[in-house]
């Protein structure tokens, strides 16, 4: 006889709070981060954002940095590098 194992794909819930920090009040000379998800017009949306955020409110610079697909989290080297150069790091979904 054959046996069938049988895996549950329910897991324990886990939640935990956490606190966003405030947006900054001026934008001048800030750098802004995107972490890209790999849908479809996400880049389209962080291009216009970004050059929106330059040309309205004095961006310096705008890193813009792809992870593997949406299905997946970014890699924590990723996240650490933009944590280091970013004032604020936006991340999103395209479609």
């Amino acid at each position: 006889m054959t046996r069938i194992r049988v895996l549950s794909p329910v897991s324990a819930v886990r939640s935990e709070n956490l606190a966003a920090p405030p947006l900054p009040d001026d934008w001048a000379g800030r750098t802004v981060g995107f972490i890209d998800n790999t849908k479809h017009n996400f880049d389209r949306l962080a291009d216009e954002l970004g050059a929106l955020l330059r040309a309205r409110y004095g961006v310096t610079a705008v890193l813009r940095r792809r992870k593997a697909n949406a299905a997946v989290a970014a890699p924590p080297e990723l996240v650490a590098e933009l944590a280091q150069a970013c004032d604020v790091v936006f991340t999103g979904s395209g479609d």
